[in-house]
């Protein structure tokens, strides 16, 4: 009865440990970039906008969190958000639908977000992410994001657009 007893005991300590090695192997990496919507004379008009290249910082943020690159076994989109910077007082009523696209260098663009139903009077916009394991683009040097959008208004000046992602990774700690 006393083995018994200390094998149940190895045992919930075991399992807690692990629980407290999931939380040191899972973080999340943050990116703020922005895009220009140009004025426009049309509507209804499909049309893409690329961001700046964003430095992913990959291997400072993975070497911040006990892991590297090799041991990175997923990277997911869980978040992305557009709010309009600029003009103060534009909202999202120009846009009909937006499509989000991941590339980098030497890797097939990816579709990672998007919104078919742009509400009407808001300034800032939630996306449905894919769940779609993107680990290649963000362990990549630099990442871009293409724009895909249908406009349903003239625009008669640009519109400037922050857009903010947020990526929760799971990695194996170093020396695990």
């Amino acid at each position: 009865m006393k083995k018994l007893g200390l094998l149940v005991t190895a045992l919930v300590i075991f399992g807690l440990a692990s629980c407290d090695l999931n939380e040191y192997t899972q973080f999340d990496m943050e990116f703020t970039t922005s895009v220009t919507v140009p004025a426009s004379s049309g509507i209804t008009l499909p049309f893409d906008l690329f961001t700046p290249k964003t430095t992913t910082n990959a291997t400072t943020t993975f070497g911040n969190n006990d892991t590297n690159k090799e041991l990175i076994q997923e990277i997911i989109l869980t978040k992305m958000t557009m709010d309009i910077t600029a003009p103060g007082d534009r909202d999202f009523d120009f846009l009909e639908e937006i499509r989000i696209f991941i590339n980098a260098d030497g890797l097939s663009e990816l579709e990672i977000a998007s919104k078919t139903s742009v509400p009407a009077d808001v300034d800032m916009i939630t996306l449905e992410v894919n769940a779609n394991d993107i680990k290649e683009y963000i362990k990549a040097d630099k990442f871009q994001l293409r724009v895909k959008t249908i406009t349903d208004e003239v625009l008669n000046s640009d519109v400037e657009i922050e857009v903010y992602t947020k990526f929760a990774v799971d990695a194996e700690v170093l020396g695990v």
